[in-house]
């Protein structure tokens, strides 16, 4: 009788599971998602990655299974929108620039400052509240041919104009410099305004100042740039350009992958993308000024302003480059279209009120601790 009541017991408990658990939910189907990215393990961007894909996986429970790469473990940089296009990997992260080289438009969205006077967060606002998240789109499905699914994820700018073996105190001094600088349009401007630019893919740069290939170089940030160990060879650091003001990081998404993810699972991405930016920004503004701190106090590197000359020509020869491709193009006219339209609806309030927090934080870093 103990046996049976036990038996019936057990049997009630199993069709009580049954009836608790969401259909479908025990036999879900799970999908396996790798995130090939372009930065090294020791990255900010990596680190945030990594809490982007713990988040999708207890989100999800389980059922997307996401896995961060550093640059190099499956494909090279340049190959990853390729290798996510054609299913070598479900997902890449990389900066929409680096694409420039299959059109120039890719390389607007870090010149969005230059072009329109945006920074990364009023970039932030044209991406998702204005036309930028649809350009981008159609920047990946009909600029560059693929199929992939691409969001704009954890802006880094504004990036810092870099390191130099010397002090320059003028434009004439920087022309004189051989300056490692990104490739595309941030190449083309320097190159316009007379300035040896060379192109070096960033596990090149350190060696290349050691040996005095190059005299000065940009990469990104305190941060990272720190990571790298510039300040081993050059101690001038100038912190303000305009070549990068808005870097934006890209997840690209296999279109086939994402076409077998059910409807939660594509909304649970696209909300995670949504916090990853808010963390990612985070993140950065704290861990800057603590290696900025670290710098100049611990490490010798002497903080210097940018000179007055390069915030007149950049810009100038900027518009020179953007209105020759704008002509040729009409998806670089529209994107460039898109920026100043957004930036005159943006600006009279934004940077109104941004003057009124500059008086402040200036007046309280004046303060004694």
């Amino acid at each position: 009788m103990r046996k049976t009541s036990a038996i019936l017991t057990l049997a009630m408990f199993g069709v009580a599971f049954l009836i608790a658990v969401p259909p479908g939910v025990a036999e879900a189907q799970v999908h396996r998602m790798r995130i090939q990215t372009a930065v090294p393990s020791a990255a900010t961007q990596f680190e945030a990655l990594q809490k982007f894909a713990a988040r999708l996986n207890t989100m999800s429970g389980g059922r997307l299974r996401v896995e961060v790469l550093p640059v190099g473990a499956v494909v090279g940089l340049g190959e990853i929108l390729e290798a996510v296009d054609k299913g070598v990997i479900e997902s890449g992260y990389a900066w929409t620039h680096v694409w420039s080289g299959k059109s120039a438009a890719a390389g607007l969205w870090p010149l969005s400052g230059a072009v329109a006077g945006l920074d990364q967060t009023a970039q932030t606002s044209w991406m998702m509240s204005g036309e930028g998240g649809n350009l981008l789109k159609e920047l990946y499905r009909e600029q560059l041919k693929t199929k992939v699914v691409a969001f704009s994820i954890m802006g880094i700018g504004p990036e810092a104009l870099g390191w130099f073996k010397a002090p320059i105190k003028n434009m004439k001094d920087f022309q004189k410099l051989r300056f490692r600088t990104p490739p595309g349009l941030p190449g083309e401007i320097y190159k316009e305004l007379g300035i040896a630019a060379v192109s070096l893919p960033a596990p090149e740069i350190l060696p290349a100042a050691q040996r005095g290939v190059i005299d000065a170089a940009e990469w990104g940030y305190p941060a990272d740039d720190l990571a790298f160990g510039f300040d081993r060879v050059w101690k001038n650091y100038y912190l303000q350009g305009l070549h990068q003001v808005t870097t934006t990081g890209d997840l690209t998404i296999n279109g086939d992958f994402w076409n077998k993810l059910s409807p939660d699972l594509k909304m649970m991405i696209e909300t995670a993308v949504v916090a990853a930016n808010l963390d990612h920004y985070a993140l950065l503004l704290h861990r800057n000024g603590q290696f900025l701190k670290e710098m100049v106090e611990k490490r010798g590197v002497v903080l210097r302003d940018t000179p007055k000359d390069y915030f007149d020509q950049f810009p100038k020869a900027t518009a020179r480059v953007v209105e020759k491709y704008a002509k040729q193009d009409p998806f670089f006219k529209k994107v460039i279209d898109s920026m100043r339209q957004f930036a005159q609806v943006v600006l009279p309030y934004y940077v109104t009120s941004l003057r009124t927090h500059l008086s402040v934080a200036e007046s309280a870093l004046k303060q004694k601790k």
